[in-house]
C-alpha cells in the first residue's frame, strides 16, 4: 500500500470517528482535514505530504497554494526541449521569501515544497541555531536537460523536468555565509544548521541528497519532487 493511500485511509477513519450522535461533524482543523487545501502558513501535519502529492495532478490548485507564499514568481508556458526534457506547470522564480540571485525555473509542486521548507524549517533553524535569519539562498540552478550525474547514458535527472533545485549555501542577515562545501563537517553550529535543514527537507521533498550521499553532492543539497523517496 502506498503512503498516499495509507494516509487517505487514515484520514477517512479520522472523519468517521468525528461523527457525533446527531449526525453532525465536529469542526476538523484544516491541517487535519484531507480535503482542505494546503496552506503555506499552516504548521505541517501528518497530512502535509498527502496534500503535496495531490498538487502533482492539480495545476490550478498548485498555483493557488503557491500564491500564498512570500515568493515573486511568474508562471511559464509548458515546454519540451528534448526526449524526457521539459516541464509542465512551472514557474520562474525571481525571489522566494529571501533573495535567490539568479532566477530559476521550478515546477509548481517543487516550488510549493520550497516555500514550505523555507517557512517551517530553514528560517526557524537559522534563528534557533545561528541566531540570525537567512537573507539569501545561493544555488547551482534547477532546470537542465541532462541525465543523472551528467552521464551520456542512464535515466534523466529530476533537473530535466524542473523538479529539482541544488542549494549551495546561505547568506544570513548578519552577513555570515554558510556553505555546504565548507561547513557541512565543521564542528560547530554551522554544521548543525545544515544537517537540521537537510533532515527537515525530507518532510517536504521526495528526494534529498547531501554530502553524506556521495561525492557528487559534496557541495550542495539536492532537493527534488520526484518518483523516489530517498533521504541521504
Amino acid at each position: 500500500m502506498s503512503l498516499s493511500t495509507l494516509l487517505a485511509l487514515l484520514a477517512l477513519l479520522a472523519v468517521l470517528a468525528a461523527v457525533v450522535t446527531h449526525g453532525r461533524l465536529w469542526q476538523i482543523p484544516d491541517r487535519h482535514n484531507p480535503w482542505a487545501p494546503l496552506r503555506i502558513d499552516e504548521v505541517p501535519s501528518w497530512l502535509t505530504r498527502y496534500k503535496l502529492a495531490r498538487l502533482d495532478d492539480a495545476p490550478a490548485a498548485c498555483l493557488t497554494a503557491l500564491a500564498q507564499a512570500t515568493m515573486r514568481f511568474t508562471p511559464v508556458a509548458d515546454r519540451v526541449v528534448g526526449p524526457g526534457c521539459g516541464f509542465e506547470n512551472a514557474v520562474r522564480i525571481e525571489r522566494t521569501s529571501v533573495q535567490v540571485g539568479e532566477p530559476f525555473t521550478l515546477s509548481c509542486p517543487a516550488a510549493v515544497s520550497l516555500a514550505l521548507w523555507e517557512r517551517h524549517a530553514l528560517q526557524p533553524a537559522a534563528t534557533s541555531i545561528l541566531g540570525s535569519n537567512v537573507r539569501r539562498i545561493e544555488h547551482y540552478g534547477s532546470f537542465a536537460c541532462r541525465n543523472v550525474y551528467w552521464r551520456e547514458g542512464g535515466r534523466r535527472s529530476q533537473h530535466a523536468t524542473a523538479d529539482a533545485l541544488d542549494v549551495a549555501g546561505f547568506v544570513l542577515e548578519d552577513g555570515r555565509r554558510i556553505m555546504v562545501a565548507a561547513h557541512w563537517r565543521a564542528d560547530d553550529e554551522r554544521a548543525a544548521f545544515l544537517r537540521s535543514i537537510h533532515g527537515q527537507a525530507c518532510g517536504f521533498f521526495d528526494s534529498v541528497f547531501g554530502p553524506e550521499y556521495n561525492a557528487a553532492h559534496a557541495d550542495h543539497l539536492h532537493l527534488d519532487r520526484g518518483p523516489y523517496r530517498v533521504c541521504r
